[in-house]
């Protein structure tokens, strides 16, 4: 599994995550990787984990920083997958040094065409690109 089928997979985690409890997620990864024949090896199985907990546990800031560089718009008010997806993405363009910040902005945006409406691919572009001209 590549890092893409990987991303796409911590993406799902964060939809699920919009669902539950905090305290329900260490269940709902549980559940996830065990019914998911996506995840074909226990080294992605643990890297999806690892991954959706970090972001998982970055949430506040990364809310905090969403709702900074949106207008009109908070992370109350978004689609779930396009919260999802700018979770994701943000956690990668502020945390995670091995990922290429255009990179994670264009990942992102091909997650929110494939799952959110017509409209999701430019709105994240268009939230990513502003975070992405702070760390300039």
């Amino acid at each position: 599994m590549g890092r893409h089928e990987q991303r796409e997979q911590v993406f799902m985690l964060l939809f699920q995550e919009t669902f539950h409890a905090p305290e329900d997620m260490p269940r709902q990864i549980r559940l996830f990787l065990e019914n998911n024949e996506a995840v074909a090896s226990q080294k992605d199985s643990d890297c999806i984990e690892d991954r959706s907990r970090a972001v998982l546990e970055k949430i506040p800031e990364i809310d905090r920083l969403i709702d900074d560089n949106t207008e009109g718009w908070n992370t109350g008010r978004m689609g779930k997958v396009e919260l999802a997806v700018l979770r994701l993405a943000v956690f990668e363009m502020r945390f995670d040094d091995d990922i290429p910040k255009k990179v994670a902005i264009d990942e992102a945006v091909e997650i929110a065409k494939k799952y959110g409406q017509d409209s999701s691919g430019g709105f994240v572009n268009a939230i990513l690109a502003k975070i992405l001209k702070l760390g300039d």
